[in-house]
């Protein structure tokens, strides 16, 4: 029989004693039995000087001796873990130096004292009057409340990690005293007891035991639990779970709550303390040592005086319980009182819950008053999804209240509890849901220019202000959205900088703080660039004219003019500045011109604005005039000549035959005299302009004829009396012209020759017919007007013009002219503009006659309809025409009214933009199904479909949003003929069908039924989808026949499989031997047909069984891209050999199933099992199979067919976890989160995890790591399925709500995941029924909560097709009712850590840690699992072994060193060789890190954020890394935190030798973690320093999960690393040695005895070789760093990491703060002589520095996890007893 020693250390060594002097023994020796198994051993001390006593403790039937060394102030000590019935002998012995007392001796059995004990020990009344005074606290006459009374009491206990196990153990005792005080039973007094810590949990309930033993004895079991104090929570926690019918409480009966705590909590404690007091429970605080007075008063009920008791140690909880059992016994005295009167008086809830005065931000809720008289009424509303609950408290009178501050569109649950004096009723229970934002109305966009526009809304009652977003719609623009964000007070704004002729969308939010209301939007065109208008020519001439515009802008920096003749040979064109007129000169005569007129802007040029004008012909002389004619010679006149008409000259010639004479003339001559002609001759006389090119201008003629000689004679014979006759023309007129023709008029302007006409007759006729007959009319003009304007004509009519001179004598010659009205003339030039789907701009020139008004006639030309006119008055050319069918032609003619009617009219056919959609095509027809797909629009809001049976007109109509091209039907008929439509929609407006016919797929004809020829495929293959690659031995020993055999079995299994190709599964073959040869890749077959065909052809090779080489072929050359392999599908190989590989394959094997490769081993005859083993995937049972020979592979084929199968189903494909194959997704390799890819992933660092030897890996901020949805789930998800995450929210989590994990669609839009609200404290849970509905589940809670307290947790979420249930740290807490799941689409991402706010794909992350994340196909897996990743939760009998553990040996022990003085023993480190003992030191405060050992260099130190794991190499010379390396690539920065690892960390130092059995050394650099929760514990473990005071207690941060049954497995796992550490330092040096170590081992920690003679000091031991690289050491309570080692050298360089850290590495996360740890292990020993420092061990690499964690409560109970801390029901406990606050140490066997 063993005995356990709690905290004893491990053997009990015997010493001999020299007694050279005589020590007074101690005396009155005392027992006092405190429970079943713990007895107090009291004594009188002895006189004289001494230095300490011994107990011994020994069963009297045989076993080992416990003894316990105290020091000189003690005078009891409390022995627990004892057999009742056991006869025990106590020695006590008092020594001073190397001198001891005699013994002082004793026997006890507990039963036997117990009998000797009163019937009652425990409740003693004091008999009244009897005058004694108890001897003893223990013998005191104990209080007991005999009150009929009965009450409900719940007492809560402070578990966390400052209490300590000793002091847990008296409270203990305190409730054993408390419950015994009262009549406890199911009809009497009930008890619950839930206990505290970061958690809360029930012990058990009221209704748990129905005796007051069993109460007792579960109070004597309570177990300790550990961790932070969240005193709030756990008030809240027993308000909503153990006041309730369901957990025992009852109606009617006093209700009372009792808190023990020891100190502040560290969380609120005021709402929920009042909840229970206002609900009907007393309270009563009891505060310990360092518990805030303050808070109890706050949490207790009052009085405060009777309710809240503060006592200063544990060991005086005694002192209250009296008062306490007192008090609580009389208030539940009074309380039935109460109770029974309020009985009479009615109660119930309020009524008729009426909520009214909805607004988005608030309601007001109304109800009937309940009956009785109701103190006050208290309001409690949350929301429906999960939120804080709020609460208002109105006075009784009141019967309504406003809820205020609350979310938009957000659905709350309210309660409505009418609250009386001693109770509250039940609540009045509703919903209600809030309305949404108002939003900005009547949005007008206006005041529209080139490059801005204004808008205003009307404003929005309570708006903090306004968002208002607007962008270009233009293709290409769309993007460049800009946001301005204004003041409530602002309503009109205007938008500036925006692009000419663009239309713009404008959206209007109204924002209430930082919620923004539905927008409102509207769209505008911004004005093109204005060009100029009103073009007008003047001054046309023969070679120039003038422009004139008006200007329309003040922003025009110039004009560009360009002008062309019609057959573009002359083009011209000139920039001018911002001016309005523009001569041009240099034109071509009678040639016809086109001006374009830009305006010139910053931004570019306008539209222009056009004209046509032709330059006038030459002008001819307006007359030629003969004169002073002789009879060889006359004067020729004419009006003076222009320059710019070119050279003039003058031609004359005898109209009767001759010679043509000219003569040039100069340019301002105007007359020329005619010499040398013959008399009597008449003349033709002609003057012409000769211009720059040659040609010459139109003739003017005149004849003339020269006296003859007759003429002459007479004249010099007879004088003339009158003026030489010069002319025998008399016209008075020259020039006629009929111009400024109208449809009704003609101008008649002429030039006048002779002042002396009197009047002129103008007469016009019409040009047809008898003159006599025509003539219309005769006008007289005065001899000096020179123009008349003859009307009303005939239109379109021609005249004839004559004017006659009248003289005083007569009629002079008269002139004639044609001229011709106008027709009726209409508009010219239909001009296009501002074309949209629904709208177009027309334009037009005006007539040149004067009009009234226009009439404007329209008609769409291929369909019918109505045909449409408006009218527009004359001053206007240009018609905005709405209303019209998108991409329509339409008729549109205009005509001018005119005074004689309407004009021509002026046609043409217009067109508006096409609203529809392209490439309308059928996709994917099937007999019942069809799908069409298109090109999207640019502008299209969304699309109609129709689909319209052409057989009975049946139709199916759905509307599709504006993004989507593509949209499948449903539930056809087959070989049936279907129309489909498609209508584009922009907004309100829609446009024509785009249509297609299409023709479902007949129903096949039933095949004749001949002997198959394909295989069909098996049911279990039919949704397989893999890349599986056949390697088939085709070496010497297969032989030709084997290899057909082979071939057939290949046949066979492929034939299994369903579709083949790229669709399904794809199939490769190798056949290998010295060579392997690739038969075919992946993708080279696309059917089932032609791969089996493939199969039956390939030869066979021959030659050696080179294995290893051809699965690293298949890696290279085979499972690439270019061969078809396909990422996120399973890879499977399936190796076929008959012998043993001539080459390695363990190596190639091992990387290969590492990188998720899935391998089948399949044996034939002579094929080594053992290698197989190695090749085949695990577990072997699945992937290894052996045949005798190549005629029995039937025997496996469809075993094997089955198995890769399963492994080859994409939807949920075979993964290996823990040890077994499941269907699932292993989440952290496919989102890059393993050691070898995470460098990779930006925003990603990698970090210790739990144990300290799992990697966990920090998202950092805004990291958004993300993946393509095909790539992780090319199948979406199955319909059952369990989400497992183990994973840590850090302190700069932020307080918002986040997807854990999430899959978005191409749209960014949420299909499924997991959101946690680290402000809300719930977790969400969402996706898409089969319905297409968004469910959502919403959990909350205190089990829920726990999640979010900065501890590592593992979450799983089993979703089936009726429940999601909440599993976390493997015990359920909720579960909710859901419908079945939609699969999800793969054309998005699934992302972790993205914020729920985030919008679009590119949103924020926020930072956590992620240590674990998988899919399992499985409902069942939560329940499987153990979470042996979790201290709190690791059974190491059922858990597999820590990553890197090593077992220990516990029987290599040094030999014993010659006896010291007694000193504080410390722990023992793991045995070294013989060192020299050296001289106890006094005690102190608990070790300090030492000084550096002789410690091998680190490896260097990786950076925070993005690094690459580097293997570490043997110490040496520095790595390249320098103290600071330079900045890799890396995007997002590593948070602060653990650091990230560039290469493995540098092995742990080892701990030095240890000496003989002696005094402690000096402090090592940590000793073992406190209290066991979830620490990471640092440093390897050294020896354990000297025993000190109590530290100061700090900050309370959250601790393990798990109690008492805990510390147990976390430290042996402690124990493992640190064994681990020295193996590995001594590996080099000790190979043989480690070889033989036991695979299982019992103990890995022995006791250290008693304390040696003062040997010499010994010299450290050499420090062994570095060994090969270990794991992470455990990081300790931050102490003093020791100073760094010299940097190792980094192992195999990876690649470039982020800057690295120098020497000391950056600080780790910070936990969240840890408890007070009380390091009191016991009292001090007596303080031996003070000698030199033992050697210090040797320190492990320095940890990072951490934040002050929890310093570990190292209470004697804390090194049960080195196996031999748990209680024994064999072996007795030795506990120390503070009663004058002595501390002790405990030796004790080894065990």
């Amino acid at each position: 029989m063993r005995y356990w020693l709690l905290p004893g250390l491990l053997a009990i060594i015997y010493f001999c004693i020299i007694v050279q002097g005589q020590v007074a023994p101690p005396t009155r020796l005392r027992y006092n039995v405190l429970s079943h198994d713990s007895m107090q051993i009291s004594w009188k001390a002895p006189k004289g000087k001494f230095g300490g006593y011994k107990l011994l403790v020994t069963p009297a039937s045989g076993g080992k001796t416990s003894q316990l060394n105290l020091q000189n102030t003690a005078t009891k000590a409390i022995i627990q873990g004892l057999m009742p019935d056991q006869n025990y002998t106590v020695q006590l012995i008092a020594y001073n130096n190397d001198k001891e007392s005699k013994p002082a001796q004793g026997q006890f059995k507990i039963k036997d004292l117990e009998k000797r004990k009163d019937p009652k020990p425990r409740i003693k009344v004091a008999s009244k009057g009897n005058g004694t005074k108890p001897s003893s606290p223990e013998e005191e006459v104990k209080f007991v409340c005999r009150t009929p009374a009965i009450a409900d009491i719940v007492i809560l206990v402070d578990g966390s990690w400052s209490i300590g196990r000793f002091n847990f153990r008296l409270v203990r005792l305190f409730l054993e005293n408390l419950v015994t005080a009262f009549n406890v039973g199911s009809e009497k007094t009930r008890i619950g007891l839930a206990q505290y810590s970061g958690d809360p949990r029930i012990e058990w309930h009221l209704n748990a035991f129905s005796t007051k033993d069993e109460v007792i004895e579960a109070v004597r079991n309570l177990p300790y639990k550990g961790g932070n104090t969240l005193t709030g929570l756990a008030l809240n926690y027993i308000f909503e779970n153990s006041f309730k019918p369901e957990a025992g409480a009852r109606t009617g009966v006093s209700k009372i709550g009792i808190l023990i705590t020891d100190g502040k909590s560290q969380d609120d404690i005021i709402p929920p303390s009042r909840n229970l007091r206002e609900s009907g429970v007393e309270l009563f605080a009891i505060g310990v040592k360092n518990a805030d007075v303050n808070e109890l008063q706050e949490i207790a009920s009052e009085p405060d005086s009777t309710h809240v008791y503060n006592v200063a140690e544990f060991d005086l909880m005694h002192t209250v319980v009296e008062s306490l059992t007192r008090t609580v016994c009389s208030r539940v005295e009074e309380q039935d009182k109460e109770i029974k009167a309020s009985a009479l008086v009615t109660t119930g809830p309020p009524t008729e819950l009426i909520i009214s005065e909805v607004t988005a931000r608030s309601f007001m809720v109304n109800w009937t008053h309940a009956p009785g008289k109701v103190e006050k009424y208290r309001v409690v509303y949350y929301p429906t999804r999960g939120g804080k609950p709020e609460e208002v408290v109105v006075d009784g009178s009141a019967s309504s209240t406003v809820l205020k501050n609350l979310m938009s569109l957000t659905e709350y649950q309210i309660a409505v509890f009418a609250v009386y004096s001693h109770t509250a009723s039940e609540g009045l229970r509703g919903s209600e849901t809030t309305l949404a934002l108002p939003m900005a109305a009547d949005l007008e966009l206006y005041d529209v220019t080139e490059n801005s526009l204004r808008v205003k809304w009307n404003a929005v009652a309570g708006a903090s202000g306004y968002l208002i977003l607007y962008a270009p719609l233009t293709e290409g623009l769309a993007g460049d959205e800009k946001e301005m964000k204004i003041g409530e007070t602002h309503t009109d704004i205007e938008l500036r900088g925006l692009l000419p002729n663009t239309e713009y969308t404008v959206t209007v939010y109204a924002m209430f703080g930082e919620e923004a209301s539905d927008p409102v939007t509207g769209q505008e065109t911004t004005l093109p660039l204005s060009p100029p208008r009103n073009l007008r020519i003047s001054n046309i001439g023969s070679n120039s004219a003038r422009l004139s515009w008006d200007p329309t802008s003040r922003k025009i920096s110039g004009y560009r003019i360009v002008y062309n003749n019609v057959d573009g040979t002359e083009i011209n064109e000139v920039e001018v500045d911002p001016i309005s007129t523009f001569p041009l000169k240099g034109l071509t005569p009678l040639t016809e011109y086109t001006i374009a007129i830009f305006s010139l802007y910053d931004e570019g040029q306008s539209e222009p604005l056009t004209g046509v004008f032709t330059t006038e012909e030459i002008p001819a002389q307006q007359y030629l005039e003969i004169d002073e004619v002789t009879t060889d010679s006359f004067r020729v006149t004419w009006h003076p000549l222009s320059a710019e008409e070119g050279q003039h000259k003058l031609m004359w010639i005898p109209v009767y035959g001759g010679n043509t004479q000219e003569v040039v003339l100069k340019e301002d001559q105007d007359s020329h005299i005619i010499s040398g002609l013959e008399p009597g001759t008449e003349y033709e006389v002609s003057l012409l302009a000769v211009l720059d090119d040659g040609s010459e201008s139109e003739v003017v003629t005149a004849v003339g004829t020269t006296l003859d000689s007759a003429w002459t004679e007479l004249a010099t014979i007879i004088p003339p009396t009158t003026p030489p006759v010069t002319s025998v023309f008399r016209t008075g007129i020259r020039n006629l012209v009929v111009d400024e023709e109208t449809t009704s008029s003609l101008r008649v302007t002429w030039d006048i020759s002779d002042s002396s006409v009197q009047q002129f007759r103008v007469t016009y006729l019409t040009a047809q017919g008898d003159p006599a007959e025509e003539v219309v009319g005769t006008v007289m003009v005065p001899g000096n007007q020179n123009h008349l304007l003859l009307k009303p004509l005939l239109s379109d009519m021609e005249y004839k013009v004559t004017v006659t001179p009248i003289y005083t004598d007569g009629e002079g010659v008269s002139v004639s002219a044609p001229g011709k009205t106008l027709p009726p003339s209409g508009p010219q030039n239909l001009r296009v503009s501002e074309e949209w789907y629904n709208r177009l701009r027309i334009t037009w020139d005006p007539p040149s006659s004067p009009v009234k008004g226009y009439r404007i006639v329209y008609k769409p030309v291929s369909v019918p309809g109505p045909t449409l006119e408006t009218f527009v008055g004359a001053d206007i050319n240009t018609i905005l025409i709405t209303n019209l069918l998108s991409g329509m032609d339409y008729n549109v003619k205009i005509f001018a009214s005119q005074a004689s009617g309407l004009s021509d009219a002026l046609t043409g056919v217009v067109t508006t933009l096409p609203l529809g959609v392209t490439n309308l095509q059928a996709k994917q027809i099937e007999m019942t199904t069809l799908c069409v797909q298109w090109q999207m629009h640019r502008h299209a809001t969304a699309y109609r479909i129709v689909l319209e049976s052409i057989q009975d007109t049946q139709k199916q109509e759905s509307t599709v949003g504006g993004g989507t091209t593509r949209h499948c039907f449903y539930g056809l008929q087959p070989n049936t003929e279907y129309k489909i439509s498609v209508y584009t929609k922009l907004q309100e407006l829609e446009g024509p069908s785009v249509s297609i016919m299409e023709k479902t797929q007949s129903p096949p004809t039933q095949p004749p039924t001949f002997p198959p020829t394909i295989p069909p495929a098996k049911e279990v293959c039919k949704a397989a989808k893999a890349d599986l690659v056949f390697m088939v031995d085709g070496s010497w020993s297969i032989g030709d026949d084997n290899f057909n055999k082979i071939t057939n079995f290949l046949h066979n299994t492929i034939g299994a499989l369903d579709k083949i190709g790229a669709d399904g599964t794809q199939v490769a073959m190798v056949q290998f031997t010295d060579d392997p040869r690739t038969e075919f890749k992946l993708n080279s077959y696309q059917t089932k047909e032609s791969l089996l065909d493939a199969i039956k052809h390939v030869s066979y090779k021959g030659g050696n069984t080179k294995t290893g080489k051809a699965i690293k072929h298949v890696r290279e050359n085979l499972f690439t891209p270019e061969s078809g392999t396909r990422r996120g599908i399973p890879k499977v190989i399936v190796v076929i050999t008959d012998g043993r590989s001539q080459d390695d394959v363990n190596k190639i094997s091992k990387e290969m199933q590492a990188d998720g490769y899935s391998i089948f081993a399949i044996g034939v005859a002579d094929a080594d099992y053992s290698e197989l083993v190695n090749i085949g995937s695990k577990p072997s049972a699945r992937h290894v199979f052996f045949v005798d020979d190549f005629d029995a592979f039937k025997k496996i084929e469809d075993e094997l067919i089955t198995f890769v199968c399963e492994t080859a189903t994409a939807t949920c494909p075979l993964v290996h976890k823990d040890g077994i194959d499941l269907a699932g997704f292993k989440m952290m390799e496919m989102f890059g989160l393993v050691e070898k890819d995470f460098s990779s992933v930006e925003g990603v660092s990698m970090e210790p995890g739990t144990f300290n030897v799992y990697p966990c890996y920090r998202l950092h901020k805004d990291a958004l790591v993300s993946q393509p949805t095909k790539y992780l789930h090319p199948e979406g998800l199955p319909s059952d399925y369990t989400i497992s995450f183990l994973f840590r929210i850090l302190p700069d989590t932020p307080e918002e709500p986040f997807a854990l994990w999430e899959i978005l669609n191409k749209n960014s839009d949420p299909l499924v995941g997991v959101i946690l609200d680290n402000g809300g404290k719930t977790l969400t849970y969402f996706n898409y029924d089969y319905s297409g509905d968004f469910q959502t589940v919403t959990f909350e809670g205190p089990e829920i909560r726990k999640i979010f307290y900065g501890s590592f947790h593992k979450l799983h979420i089993v979703v089936s097709k009726t429940l999601a249930k909440v599993v976390i740290d493997c015990k359920q807490v909720a579960e909710k009712a859901i419908n079945a799941s939609a699969n999800i689409t793969l054309d998005g991402v699934e992302v972790l850590g993205r914020m729920v706010r985030s919008r679009g794909p590119n949103g924020n992350s926020v930072p956590f840690q992620l240590q674990m994340f998988d899919i399992v196909c499985s409902t069942l897996w939560a329940n499987k699992d153990k979470c042996c990743e979790l201290p709190g939760l690791r059974d190491e009998e059922t858990c597999p072994d820590l990553p890197h553990s090593c077992l220990c040996s516990e029987n290599i022990k040094g030999a014993l060193g010659p006896a010291g003085p007694p000193g504080g023993p410390g722990l023992r480190g793991p045995k070294g060789q013989q060192g020299e003992q050296g001289p106890m030191g006094p005690e102190g405060p608990r070790g300090e890190t030492g000084p550096s050992g002789p410690q091998g260099p680190p490896g260097p130190q990786g950076p925070s954020g993005l690094s690459i794991q580097g293997m570490p190499g043997m110490p040496g010379e520095k790595g390249e890394k320098g103290d600071t390396g330079l900045p890799g690539p890396q995007g997002v920065p590593g948070g602060v935190g653990s650091p990230g690892r560039d290469g493995a960390p540098g092995q742990r130092g080892f701990t030095g030798k240890d000496g003989a059995s002696g005094p402690p050394g000096p402090p090592g650099p940590i000793g073992i973690p406190g209290a066991p929760g979830i620490p990471g514990v640092t440093g390897s473990v050294g020896p354990q320093g000297a025993l000190g005071p109590p530290g100061a207690p700090g900050l309370k941060g959250e601790r393990g999960e798990r109690g008492d049954l805990q510390s147990q497995a976390m430290v042996r796992a402690v124990a493992r690393q640190v064994c681990e550490q020295l193996i590995q330092s001594h590996m080099a040096r000790f190979t043989t040695i480690l070889n033989q170590i036991p695979s299982h081992s019992s103990s890995v920690r022995t006791v250290q005895g008693p304390p040696g003679e003062p040997g010499r000091p010994g010299s450290p031991g050499a420090p062994g070789e570095q060994g090969p690289p270990g794991t992470p050491g455990f990081p300790g309570n931050a102490g003093e760093p020791g100073t760094p080692g010299e940097r190792g050298l980094t192992g195999i360089k990876g690649e470039k990491g982020n800057p690295g850290i120098g020497t000391q590495g950056p600080r780790g996360p910070p936990g969240p703060v840890g408890p007070s740890g009380e390091s009191r292990p016991g009292s001090p020993g007596p303080p031996g002589s003070p000698g030199p420092r033992g050697p210090p061990g040797h320190l492990g690499v320095p940890g990072p520095q951490g934040p002050s964690g929890q310093p570990g409560y190292c209470d004697p109970s804390s090194c049960s996890a080195y196996g031999v801390g748990a209680s024994h029901p064999d072996q007795p406990e030795f506990t120390p007893v503070q009663d004058e606050l002595e501390a002790m140490e405990l030796w004790g066997p080894g065990i």
